[in-house]
């Protein structure tokens, strides 16, 4: 598994927009995003694009327009964030980039494939598990959330 840079500031822009709120507060221009989270702003505009193509984020144009939040926070999993921005949270190698056509072809036997198809369930289990309204807790909390030991 590999987390991209894509994956990162989509979170980071989606963890901003659920802080804001989506009601009382006026919708975020995506030059006003990027600036406050110091991100450059040629990602973040097509990050919000992506966003809101998966229905997670809102647009508003006009001079008061921006981008807000879709949904709650405690309904966007972080799986949601992922797979708009990446199409995909954990890519098995061997069905992306095979090493030899007749020994990673689906119907071929394969010892190795059910352990990163295990791995890929375990993970995406994990990711829709956590909320952006639980990635807005302390540190301390979310890793509890995770099960990883603060002594890490």
């Amino acid at each position: 598994m590999r987390v991209t840079t894509w994956t990162e500031y989509s979170l980071i822009i989606s963890i901003h927009l659920a802080k804001r709120g989506r009601t009382g507060f006026a919708p975020v221009p995506a030059r006003e995003l990027a600036d406050s989270e110091r991100l450059p702003a040629d990602y973040v505009e097509q990050i919000l694009l992506r966003l809101r193509r998966a229905g997670l984020v809102e647009s508003v144009r006009g001079a008061k327009g921006g981008y807000y939040l879709a949904r709650d926070p405690g309904s966007i999993a972080v799986k949601d964030v992922m797979n708009a921005s990446e199409h995909q949270t954990f890519e098995v190698n061997c069905e992306t980039h095979p090493v030899d056509a007749a020994r990673c072809h689906p119907g071929s036997t394969c010892s190795i494939r059910p352990v990163w198809q295990a791995l890929q369930q375990r993970v995406d289990d994990l990711l829709a598990s956590i909320s952006l309204a639980d990635l807005m807790k302390e540190e301390a909390q979310v890793q509890e959330l995770v099960g990883i030991s603060s002594s890490l």
